[in-house]
């Protein structure tokens, strides 16, 4: 993303079972940004995540090392080794989060997070004029806001990605780690 103030890194996550949508902007994007963002999406969705895509940039993984090293640092943990490992990689491990990435230059496999990217973008920098970068992390947010919890959408059946879960979470309590019931924005009275 690109303004007036200079490039901004957007962070998508994607959920592709609900389509729940989880965005961040950062002015940088090194490898502590990626870990954090992954920490605050595991507390921003209420379910256990059992498995993360990720293309091949080194915000997520070392620079050709050919997938991930997630199997081989929990391995690592086990023995109580002394390793090496790239945060964004060990933050998946130490929470038990199966990390997969693309196959460079195979887009296609990360298209909904690109089709998320293009609706984001068209819904606020190439709509509106922002005066400095937190009007658009607010407006962003509150775009995001929306589409989680009021847009419907056909690939659920009509439900909103906050109402999918919320039928899920009826079905099989077990796979959540909170009553997604309690994150709904807004007033509780």
């Amino acid at each position: 993303v690109r303004t007036e103030q200079g490039k901004l890194h957007m962070f998508v996550a994607i959920d592709r079972t609900s389509k729940f949508a989880y965005v961040e902007l950062h002015e940088k994007a090194p490898t502590a940004v990626s870990r954090e963002f992954l920490l605050r999406l595991i507390t921003a969705v209420p379910y256990k995540i059992h498995t993360v895509l990720t293309d091949n940039g080194i915000q997520f993984t070392t620079p050709g090392a050919g997938g991930s090293a997630v199997p081989l640092i929990k391995e690592a943990i086990a023995n109580g080794e002394i390793f090496r490992a790239h945060a964004f990689e060990y933050t998946c491990a130490k929470n038990d989060i199966e990390h997969r990435t693309t196959k460079p230059k195979h887009p296609w496999t990360n298209g909904q997070v690109e089709r998320m990217n293009r609706t984001i973008k068209d819904a606020t920098v190439k709509r509106y004029y922002y005066e400095n970068h937190d009007q658009l992390r607010q407006h962003l947010a509150d775009f995001v806001a929306a589409y989680n919890f009021g847009r419907r959408l056909k690939t659920l059946k009509g439900l909103t990605p906050y109402e999918f879960i919320c039928k899920q979470w009826t079905k099989e309590p077990e796979r959540f780690r909170l009553d997604p019931t309690h994150q709904m924005p807004g007033l509780n009275t």
